[in-house]
């Protein structure tokens, strides 16, 4: 993955909008090793295969960086964006890394579900 350049993630998002694709979104804070540490409270999101259809989508901050969807009722957003890329299926692949590397974020953008 690369780290974020905002005018390349820009025009990649852009290629997407207007057209039906999958969302695979995902947050975590640590809740896969919770359990070395029974003080911490973790919590995460997860959601994969969402059928969407975005009219805009934006990345945004100075880094790390939100990336959100417009869609017909309301928004689809992730924070703490880092890295980005799109892979040999087309796919935008966006994740964010806390200071120790960790996946903290997973936003990704697919014309076709994910496996």
């Amino acid at each position: 993955m690369e780290v974020v350049d905002v005018q390349k993630v820009q025009g990649i998002i852009n290629q997407f909008a207007n057209q039906d694709v999958y969302i695979h979104l995902e947050t975590t804070n640590g809740a896969y090793a919770s359990h070395y540490d029974q003080t911490f409270f973790s919590a995460g999101a997860y959601i994969r295969n969402a059928l969407v259809r975005y009219e805009l989508g934006k990345i945004t901050g100075n880094g790390p960086f939100r990336i959100g969807l417009k869609i017909n009722l309301g928004w689809v957003y992730a924070e703490g964006i880092t890295h980005f890329e799109v892979d040999e299926q087309g796919r935008l692949l966006l994740a964010g890394h806390d200071y120790n590397g960790k996946l903290a974020v997973a936003l990704e953008i697919s014309k076709t579900p994910f496996e």
